[in-house]
């Protein structure tokens, strides 16, 4: 079943449901390498678990367990293309969003940056 953004009583309010479906699958791709995988699957097209394991300097262990988390919440999905199992991103939201982070042209604000709060 489909959740509607807006309220059907007050169609310039969202959906508390649609909110709060938004608020959990942000929740999952907030962890930073969860973020690094998305974004590195967005850039790439459809990686295999070895492209991106290698390229995010971490263990294949850590990378297929981030990754089994997005499988499990439907954000991520894979498929096998030969000898190599390959990752895409599948959630709409999630594709939009991540596509947005990489903008050239969008920057986080010096205030806002991890770091340098001031």
């Amino acid at each position: 079943m489909d959740i509607r953004p807006y309220n059907s009583e007050d169609p310039g309010c969202c959906s508390e449901e649609y909110l709060d479906q938004c608020a959990q699958k942000l929740k999952v791709c907030g962890h930073p390498m969860r973020l690094r995988l998305l974004c590195r699957i967005v850039r790439d097209g459809e990686p295999c678990v070895s492209d991106l394991w290698s390229c995010l300097d971490q263990p294949q262990p850590v990378i297929s367990q981030h990754l089994a988390v997005l499988k499990q919440k439907k954000i991520v999905a894979s498929k096998v293309q030969g000898n190599r199992r390959v990752y895409s991103i599948v959630d709409p939201f999630i594709r939009e969003i991540v596509g947005s982070l990489s903008n050239p042209a969008l920057t986080l604000p010096e205030e806002t940056a991890v770091g340098h709060a001031r």
